[in-house]
């Protein structure tokens, strides 16, 4: 039935579950049609029943078979023209549909897929592990405080380490205008908290950042997206939308922006700063790509001297997800009331994870670290780009630096599909949906190059294209 090869690195399961799906789908095997039974299979291909039925279980699963008490299993029959050449390649019926809020809880709760391609953070032995294991051993030395919480503004010597270092991005700020989070998803949240009220409008980049569109509408406030370019932004499209509709605030990423890595020029940030001060509205910039860059660059916060913008940035990109460590900057005023906020929302953060970054960053290793990560993520930018190039893809934008490629297929018109395909096998994409202001059918995805060093990716793409053009030919 199928020809196996157990030389070549794609398991055997795998192997037959892939080769299975693509009988079905050429109607090589019929819609009713029995399969051998597992014993059977087993001995004609010369693997252990085990393979089978790991490999029949993942197609019951998949809506490709049905099994039958006492009789076997067979080919499912699927609706009225699903199992017609239009629908060769696409998802059973009764698959479940795509939904942003579920995809989004499934990131998290499945980190240990095999395959995450779509994720947010760096594979472990990218970050700066041994460091945090230096800075935890010598914390427990020293005897962390267990009797009581930290500071309200957070552990003050690491607020003065990211003055001084803000200081080289000509950010010049003392450690009393630093504020200490729980990551920067806590920051984006007081700030938003703090500024707006249901009702208000609120610029997004768009496409954006997922996990701020929930907590904004959250909030009950009114998102517009503002459309991004690979240098920025669509400044015709964003004077309008802020001349229409008079926004409190714009939640924005200038830099390394995820999902499409695009860049905002110095020109950019000036012309957004002007409207900002004729307009009255406040700018929350995040900046938690900073330390991937390979470029020193102006950012908002650099030249409006945190007079309309906040500033949000973060550790955990570049040491570890796991210490959730962030920090925002603000004007005094603000400042004051963020804090305020923080602590009758959660009291302080975490003072023994502050401690450890705190000691991961004042490793004599920390800037030997980050230039290996820029290093490795712009040969990893090339090395993907030149492989989605080879199958055909648009990229949004070439990117030097970051962890982001945004790109679509013709072929690949439904990316969402494309995902909870993908999740199926195993593998965490990222489907253009869900950092979409207004989710729509999209064939955009978008990529994290450092988890794409694995063929089973590309294999997978690859089939998922050709079926794409079967049925266009159909």
């Amino acid at each position: 039935m199928l020809t196996l090869s157990p030389e070549i690195a794609t398991p055997l399961v795998s192997q037959i579950v892939d080769g299975l799906r693509g009988l079905i789908a050429g109607q090589v095997l019929k819609p009713g049609s029995k399969l051998p039974s597992i014993r059977a299979f087993a001995a004609s291909h010369n693997v252990s029943v085990f393979t089978v039925v790991e490999a029949y279980d993942r197609l019951v699963a998949q809506g490709w078979l049905v099994s039958r008490a006492h009789a076997g299993f067979f080919v499912k029959r699927r609706e009225e023209g699903a199992s017609s050449g239009s629908g060769a390649g696409r998802l059973p019926p009764d698959a479940p549909r795509f939904d942003a809020r579920w995809y989004l809880k499934q990131i998290f709760e499945n980190r240990n897929l095999p395959l995450k391609p779509g994720c947010g953070w760096l594979p472990h032995d990218w970050l700066f592990g041994d460091a945090v294991r230096r800075s935890m051993r010598q914390l427990s030395i020293d005897g962390p405080e267990l009797d009581g919480y930290g500071l309200p503004y957070g552990h003050m010597a690491l607020r003065m380490m990211i003055a001084e270092s803000l200081a080289e991005r000509q950010i010049p700020v003392e450690a009393a205008q630093v504020l200490l989070t729980h990551g920067s998803s806590q920051a984006l949240d007081l700030v938003a908290r703090c500024l707006l009220k249901p009702g208000d409008v609120v610029l997004v980049d768009d496409p954006g950042y997922p996990n701020l569109m929930f907590m904004l509408r959250f909030l009950g406030v009114h998102l517009v997206g503002v459309p991004r370019t690979p240098t920025g932004y669509d400044l015709t499209a964003l004077e309008s939308l802020v001349v229409a509709h008079r926004p409190k605030a714009f939640f924005t990423q200038p830099r390394l922006q995820s999902p499409t890595c695009s860049v905002a020029s110095v020109a950019h940030l000036h012309r957004l700063l002007q409207l900002a001060d004729r307009h009255d509205f406040v700018l929350v910039e995040n900046d938690i790509y900073a330390d991937m860059d390979i470029a020193s660059r102006s950012t908002l916060a650099s030249l409006d001297q945190l007079r309309r913008v906040v500033y949000v940035g973060s550790y955990s990109k570049t040491i570890s997800p796991n210490l959730r460590v962030g920090y925002l900057l603000a004007r005094p005023d603000l400042l004051t009331e963020f804090v305020q906020l923080k602590m009758i929302a959660g009291l302080t953060s975490s003072d023994i994870a502050e401690r450890v970054t705190f000691g991961a960053i004042t490793d004599g290793r920390w800037r030997k670290h980050l230039k290996s990560l820029r290093d490795r993520l712009g040969e990893a930018q090339r090395q993907v780009g030149r492989r989605l190039d080879s199958l055909g893809f648009e990229r949004f934008h070439e990117p030097e630096a970051g962890m982001y490629l945004w790109a679509r297929h013709p072929d690949l018109p439904d990316s969402a599909e494309l995902s909870q395909a993908g999740t199926l096998e195993g593998m965490m994409l990222g489907p253009g949906q869900l950092f979409l202001v207004e989710p729509r059918t999209t064939g955009w995805l978008r990529f994290n190059v450092a988890f794409c060093n694995d063929e089973r990716l590309w294999r997978f793409l690859e089939a998922r294209i050709e079926m794409g053009q079967r049925v266009e030919q159909a």
